[in-house]
């Protein structure tokens, strides 16, 4: 079997995608949808090539339901150098490429994709910034359930138990930094733990 993160088409890499996660039919992929937006007549009508211009949900929906990454649904990724062959784009997307596309796509700094304006690259690096919280958040709850499960275990290893506490501080004092530029670019609703 072919695989979907090559093929040439979004309505191709649909269908076999569908195929690779074990929906047999664009009917038992429809029933795994919720929301009602994709039945299986607009899946046939994707995977055949009839219906071209997809909305923005049902994308979202379809990429969810197959548990597939939306760039490797709107791009080839399985042939990183080829084109984009996505339909209707405008001609500043003529010759970029697929590569290219996911890191323009998913912000990615230091990639293959150089923004054209420096509002672009700040907006780059607010989304990256926004990672990072993400991150240094999930740390810092895990440094804290491992802190607290050494405490009520009663197992007190001095050493270990300070080598948590100052990661936990320095985690803490990192969240504090990046809420801080976050907000000063204008996020809102930014809170450090």
């Amino acid at each position: 079997m072919a695989d979907f993160r090559s093929e040439t088409s979004i309505g191709a890499r649909i269908r076999l995608a569908r195929r690779e996660r074990g929906f047999r039919t664009t009917s038992d992929l429809a029933e795994a949808i919720p929301g009602g937006n994709i039945t299986p007549a607009i899946l046939e009508n994707i995977e055949s090539g009839r219906k071209a211009d997809i909305s923005v949900s049902q994308l979202l929906n379809i990429a969810r339901g197959l548990d597939v990454p939306i760039s490797m649904l709107l791009s080839p990724i399985g042939r990183p150098d080829a084109k984009l062959d996505l339909q209707n784009l405008g001609e500043d997307f003529d010759g970029m490429t697929v590569t290219e596309f996911d890191c323009w796509l998913s912000a990615t700094p230091s990639s293959s994709y150089r923004p054209r304006s420096a509002a672009e690259r700040v907006d780059i690096s607010i989304l990256n910034s926004l990672r990072q919280l993400g991150t240094l958040r999930r740390e810092f709850d895990r440094l804290r359930i491992v802190r607290d499960v050494g405490a009520a275990s009663g197992d007190s290893d001095l050493t270990f138990d300070s080598s948590v506490e100052a990661r936990l501080e320095l985690v803490e004092r990192e969240l504090e930094r990046v809420a801080a530029l976050l907000t000063s670019a204008g996020i809102e609703e930014v809170a450090a733990p």
